[in-house]
């Protein structure tokens, strides 16, 4: 099959989209696959085996590359692609840009949909739809820059006291996130948060262990329990190897792991989420799983979490990506209309 990895982008998490597009595209090829990394950010062809250097910012820089708008769609490679691998995380490749841009242009690809992805990518409207759909998620509070409005000691108190965390509504891999112990470090926080995003959530720091559970299809995979060695899983604890400690399936008893499966794969219905997703949750000290949020596109490095609980069930890197790949495949062709014109890129 002809088919087009799309990683790097412009985003604050290109770095690790460049990590996960390059094991993607090792893995379809080694099935066999015709396949092209394409960096949607250049509209550049990434060469095999190049794809994690090569359009990387040097080390340690976090700016954004320049976006260019006709990029993708001059990209001569994506008019032949018969599927379209999404491997972008963060920004326009996950929060539905790049999914609306591949709708208009009658390309099936994987994951989430438009609608779906910017539901995700948007925490407050994802803990809205948790609410509502009777998943227990951290109390919490939105801040929009344009508002002028800080978040204060009043809010804290109104939603348990500290710590609180504070983190960009919009962004992911904990970039702009901090724990906030006191009244000092609020406001210094919540710049920070700024930094990435014009909107802010503030919500209840949940104590307890770190979950996540990988839903691929209709199937919640085996949970991953996270021990960060310096405490919060931030940045440097996800893509550093040593500096957390993985436990899969994690120590749960049956009752339990059923429980945070199902939520998890409710809080994936809520959002209408397809083919691959990770949900992630604190289980409190009382036995309460907190979902914080899911991930539409998530990651697939040599640390990623994905990968380490389909291991967990007999699946391969290769595996998940082929599965992934043919889960796409199926929902277009359920979803397309005979009856419906198709654009193509021309």
């Amino acid at each position: 099959m002809n088919i087009v990895v799309l990683l790097g982008g412009s985003s604050a998490e290109r770095p690790i989209s460049l990590r996960t597009g390059a094991g993607i595209a090792r893995a379809l090829r080694a099935r066999g696959h015709d396949v092209t990394a394409l960096d949607p950010a250049t509209g550049a062809v990434l060469l095999p085996g190049t794809e994690e250097t090569q359009a990387a910012l040097p080390a340690g820089e976090v700016a954004l590359v320049p976006r260019n708008s006709t990029a993708l769609l001059s990209a001569g490679s994506l008019r032949d692609a018969e599927l379209v691998f999404l491997a972008l995380h963060g920004g326009a490749g996950e929060d539905g840009t790049i999914q609306a841009l591949l709708d208009l242009a009658g390309k099936t690809y994987t994951g989430s949909g438009m609608l779906s992805s910017a539901m995700a990518m948007d925490k407050a409207v994802s803990k809205k739809l948790f609410e509502h759909a009777g998943i227990p998620t951290p109390a919490w509070r939105l801040y929009r820059r344009r508002e002028g409005k800080a978040p204060d000691d009043a809010m804290a108190r109104a939603l348990g006291g500290y710590p609180l965390v504070v983190k960009p509504n919009d962004e992911g891999s904990t970039f702009g996130l901090s724990i906030v112990e006191n009244a000092e470090a609020l406001q210094p926080a919540y710049e920070e948060a700024l930094r990435y995003s014009n909107q802010v959530l503030v919500e209840a720091f949940i104590p307890g262990r770190e979950l996540t559970v990988a839903v691929l299809g209709e199937q919640a995979l085996p949970i991953v329990e996270i021990r960060p060695k310096g405490g919060l899983y931030d940045y440097e604890s996800k893509y550093t190897a040593g500096r957390s400690e993985y436990f899969c399936p994690a120590d749960l008893d049956a009752a339990k792991t059923s429980e945070v499966q199902e939520l998890s794969l409710r809080a994936c219905r809520a959002l209408d989420t397809a083919d691959i997703a990770r949900v992630d949750f604190r289980l409190a000290p009382d036995g309460t799983p907190y979902c914080l949020e899911v991930n539409t596109i998530p990651g697939m490095t040599p640390t990623s979490l994905v990968p380490m609980a389909a291991k967990a069930v007999g699946l391969s890197f290769e595996d998940v990506c082929e599965r992934v790949a043919a889960l796409a495949l199926e929902r277009a062709a359920k979803e397309r209309r005979p009856d419906a014109p198709r654009n193509e890129l021309a």
